[in-house]
């Protein structure tokens, strides 16, 4: 593939992904996605500095309070195992856009006092866009899998 057909290959996904959401939206839509990527990698490498393992790290849930409030505390938000991005790919053709929702719901439930001006209702462009991409929560999440850049997860059907 020539860096040609490559930038339309990607275009055209972008388009399809993109549906019945305008571009300038779109653009904020995408942003919220890599946004909440970044914010999950940073609790990641929290746990990596803290030293915790892959075991200890899957276990990590809102129900552990105490170690929930010390993330909070950290980072001004925190995210369960669960919710995270790493989380959702891992997931594969598992994955559904029900996943998203319930994640940014958590989020806005998990952000610290101090930090509810910098990260409340940050996500509310990404979450009003879901429903742009399909008139149903199946084709919402085909949407979502069918332009991953995964090649795996573009075996789903639309």
């Amino acid at each position: 593939m020539n860096k040609h057909q490559l930038a339309s290959t990607i275009w055209e996904s972008a388009n399809q992904m993109r549906s019945k959401i305008e571009a300038n939206e779109y653009k904020d839509f995408i942003l919220g996605f890599i946004f909440y990527k970044y914010l999950s990698e940073r609790e990641l490498d929290l746990f990596h500095k803290e030293k915790l393992s892959e075991d200890e790290i899957k276990k990590v849930a809102e129900k552990d309070v105490k170690y929930a409030k010390h993330v909070r505390e950290t980072l001004g938000y925190f995210i369960a195992y669960d919710n995270l991005f790493s989380t959702w790919l891992a997931k594969g053709n598992d994955f559904d856009v029900k996943d998203v929702r319930d994640a940014l719901s958590d989020f806005d439930q998990n952000i610290d006092e101090v930090y509810k001006k910098v990260f409340e209702k940050i996500f509310n462009t990404l979450q009003t866009g879901l429903s742009k991409l399909g008139e149903t929560s199946g084709s919402q999440t085909n949407c979502l899998l069918y332009t991953s850049p995964s090649p795996r997860d573009r075996t789903r059907s639309r």
